[in-house]
């Protein structure tokens, strides 16, 4: 699933959003303003952003073109107004969608997937992208936040088979024969401690990878 932003300074607004977002298994973060939203987008790898045209600080026209001077994420603009004006200006800056208030939240939802399947068609398939984590199977790189993190051969073979079973309660064990191999002499704690090494180089997303107490771990990338 996808890693939104949803900026509105109606809190409401930004409530609904999120409730349905994350019934479709998204992640969702929330900004009250423009400035925010910029603010936001400079620290994280968002798949997708739902952005409010009027909004305090600063507007969705100016969050946008301050977004789009960095990165080309899809945006959603919403707006109370539908004027073509906005909806021209809209699509002059490069947004994907445009939605008017009071809107369904079924129908942004269905807009939303529709703008990500447009938008990750051609995306490569030896990237995986979890939030702000993106891993390059190909260059066997992995990057927290736009920023590459330098991991060891084992760590990098730890966080691909980790995230490749997100959300799978995985045994030490299971973990030492699929990562180490079945003729590794070596015990649980080897697996402990790679954890704790790979953890370190994770930055904010460190959390995602939760302990199981008395069993091993789980990739959650909702943690």
């Amino acid at each position: 699933m996808a890693y939104l932003l949803a900026v509105d300074d109606e809190k409401d607004i930004v409530e609904l959003i999120s409730r349905f977002a994350e019934h479709e298994g998204h992640t969702v973060d929330t900004a009250g303003s423009g400035a925010e939203a910029v603010r936001l987008c400079q620290k994280n790898e968002y798949d997708l952003i739902i952005l409010d045209i009027m909004m305090p600080e600063m507007d969705g026209f100016t969050a946008c073109k301050e977004i789009r001077s960095q990165k080309q994420t899809p945006i959603i603009m919403l707006s109370a107004l539908g004027s073509e004006y906005d909806k021209l200006m809209g699509f002059e800056l490069g947004i994907d969608d445009y939605v008017v208030k009071p809107f369904s939240p079924r129908e942004l939802m269905a807009r939303v997937k529709a703008v990500l399947a447009r938008n990750t068609a051609g995306r490569p398939k030896d990237e995986i992208l979890i939030q702000g984590l993106r891993i390059d199977t190909l260059a066997r790189e992995a990057f927290v936040d736009g920023v590459k993190t330098e991991l060891t051969a084992k760590e990098y073979e730890l966080l691909v088979f980790l995230v490749r079973n997100k959300g799978i309660a995985l045994t030490r064990e299971n973990i030492l024969n699929s990562v180490w191999g079945y003729d590794y002499f070596g015990d649980d704690r080897t697996v402990d401690w790679q954890i704790k090494l790979l953890r370190g180089k994770l930055g904010p997303y460190r959390k995602c990878i939760v302990t199981l107490r008395g069993t091993g771990y789980r990739f959650d990338e909702k943690a």
